[in-house]
């Protein structure tokens, strides 16, 4: 069982840049990946960006150049640094964990909310 617990979000104004951090524990061992997806008011919850154990590294089009996934092995942390904000980035974002056994449902934090005003 892994327990996740978002921090970092909160209300800013278009341009300016939040990051997002993950902390994971308990059985954290079996990581296969870890990454964000972004839910909007009123729509569905979306792919944001992920990273692997080894560090690869995968995200959406609306994330590539503003956005950056990184990890602190040690700290079993993930971070979302996310620059140039704007309003459709309004949301909350969730962090996930994917262990090596694909076949089971990943974990989810409880999310955080971001809010970009234009």
């Amino acid at each position: 069982q892994v327990q996740l617990v978002e921090s970092g979000g909160g209300s800013v104004q278009a341009g300016e840049s939040l990051r997002l951090s993950c902390e994971a524990s308990g059985s954290t061992s079996k990581l296969n990946h870890m990454g964000w997806y972004h839910q909007a008011p009123g729509e569905e919850r979306d792919f944001v960006a992920s990273i692997t154990r080894a560090g690869a590294t995968n995200y959406a089009d609306p994330a590539k150049g503003r956005f950056t996934i990184s990890v602190d092995a040690a700290k079993n942390t993930i971070y979302l640094q996310m620059n140039d904000l704007k309003s459709e980035d309004t949301g909350v974002y969730y962090c996930y964990y994917q262990s090596i056994r694909i076949t089971d449902p990943p974990s989810w934090g409880q999310g955080t909310q971001v809010t970009v005003s234009s």
